[in-house]
C-alpha cells in the first residue's frame, strides 16, 4: 500500500495538499483526504525524514511552506511576488531548494533539526529567448546532478546551469549549457545508470537527450518530439518520469493531453514506444507508483486523476481508469506507507 500526494492550485475548489491510499493489487484508490489547508501548493517534495515542504503562498506573497510528520505547519517562508513552481531537495547536505517562473531565481535554503529553514543564498538569472513566453529568465527546475551540483532549467533563456553547493548552501557557478533556441527547457531527469540526462522542453515539444560527462558538463545527443508528426495544434509538455532500470521515459502533453512513452536502448538513443491519450484536460503532473506498476497522471483543468497499469517489459500503457476527482491538481507523488 502506499499513499498518492496531490499538489494543487486553489482558484476554484481545491483547499490545499490530499492525499489518498492505493492499493497495487487493484490498482484503485481510496476516498480522497484534505492532509493540510494551504493557498497554491502547486509543488511538493519530502525529505529523507519526512517532513515535507510546498509551494506556499500567505498574504499575497509567494515561498515555501513546511511541515512535519503529522503536516502541522512548522512555518511560511515568503517575499513578495509570485511563488515558485519546483521545490527540490538535498538530504545529505540538508538543503531546500525553490525554482522561480516569474522572477528567474532560485532561493537556496539550509534545513534546521526541527524542520525548519533559513535562506541561505539566491541565484538571479538573466536574459530572454525568441519566443514570446522567453521575455525573461523563467527558472522552471532547480535540483541535483548524479554527482550532487545543483541544476537548473532556465525555459526563458534556454539554459542549464550548473551549481557546486556548499554544506552551508552557499552556491557557485560551475557550467552552463544552452539548448536549442526556444525549446524552452522546463524539466530534467538524469539515467538511473548510464550517462545520459532528458529534458522536457515545453515551447518546441521536444525531448533533449543529453549526454551528463559530470561536473556540470553536458553535450547533445538526440531530439525527438513528443507528438505526432500530423500534430499541428497548440502543446506544451509538462512533466518527465523515468523508470528505476533507466528503460522507459514518460512524458505529459498538455494541449494535445497524451501521455508520450520512450524506451532508452544501449546505444544511448531513446525510441518512441507509444503516444495515447490522458484522458483528461491538460495533463500537468505524472509519476510512477513505488513499485512502478502503474503510472499516475493528474489533470489539473478537468479535475480528474488516471490511472495507467504498465507493462513492465514493453512500457506501453493500459488505461484501468480515469474517474477519481481531484480538484486542480498540477503535482502528483508517489509514497510507501507502512499501514
Amino acid at each position: 500500500m502506499e499513499y498518492i500526494y496531490f499538489g494543487t492550485y486553489t482558484k476554484r475548489s481545491s483547499q490545499g495538499i490530499y492525499r489518498t491510499k492505493f492499493n497495487s493489487n487493484t490498482g484503485q484508490f481510496s476516498k480522497l483526504q484534505l492532509v493540510a489547508k494551504e493557498t497554491n501548493p502547486t509543488y511538493l517534495t519530502f525529505t529523507d525524514d519526512d517532513y515535507l515542504y510546498s509551494v506556499g503562498s500567505l498574504d499575497g506573497r509567494g515561498g515555501l511552506a513546511c511541515f512535519d510528520h503529522a503536516f502541522h505547519l512548522l512555518e511560511h517562508l515568503v517575499e513578495e511576488g509570485a511563488a515558485p513552481c519546483y521545490v527540490g531537495t538535498d538530504d545529505v547536505r540538508n538543503l531546500v531548494f525553490t525554482a522561480n517562473y516569474h522572477t528567474g531565481q532560485v532561493l537556496v535554503y539550509k534545513r534546521q533539526d526541527n524542520g525548519s529553514i533559513i535562506l541561505s543564498d539566491r541565484i538571479q538569472h538573466q536574459g530572454s529567448g525568441p519566443h514570446p513566453n522567453q521575455n525573461q529568465a523563467r527558472i522552471h527546475f532547480a535540483d541535483l546532478t548524479p554527482d550532487h551540483y545543483l541544476v537548473t532549467c532556465d525555459l526563458g533563456t534556454d539554459d542549464l546551469t550548473t551549481y557546486a553547493l556548499s554544506r552551508a548552501g552557499k552556491v557557485q557557478p560551475i557550467g552552463n549549457f544552452a539548448m536549442p533556441a526556444g525549446a524552452g527547457p522546463r524539466h530534467l531527469v538524469f539515467h538511473p545508470h548510464f550517462k545520459h540526462a532528458f529534458v522536457v522542453c515545453e515551447l518546441n515539444s521536444t525531448l533533449q537527450n543529453l549526454l551528463y560527462q559530470g561536473c556540470g558538463y553536458f553535450e547533445a545527443y538526440q531530439t525527438i518530439s513528443t507528438i505526432p508528426e500530423d500534430y499541428t495544434g497548440f502543446n506544451a509538455p509538462a512533466a518527465i518520469a523515468i523508470t528505476k532500470d533507466g528503460r522507459f521515459l514518460y512524458v505529459s502533453n498538455r494541449g494535445h493531453n497524451s501521455i508520450a512513452c520512450y524506451t532508452f536502448v544501449l546505444d544511448g538513443y531513446i525510441h518512441l514506444v507509444e503516444i495515447l491519450p490522458s484522458h483528461g484536460q491538460t495533463p500537468r503532473n505524472i509519476c510512477l507508483t513505488t513499485d512502478e506498476h502503474y503510472l499516475i497522471v493528474a489533470h489539473q483543468n478537468s479535475d480528474n486523476v488516471t490511472v495507467f497499469k504498465r507493462d513492465l517489459d514493453t512500457g506501453r500503457l493500459e488505461k484501468l481508469s480515469h474517474d477519481f476527482q481531484v480538484p486542480e491538481a498540477v503535482c502528483v507523488l508517489a509514497k510507501k506507507t507502512n499501514e
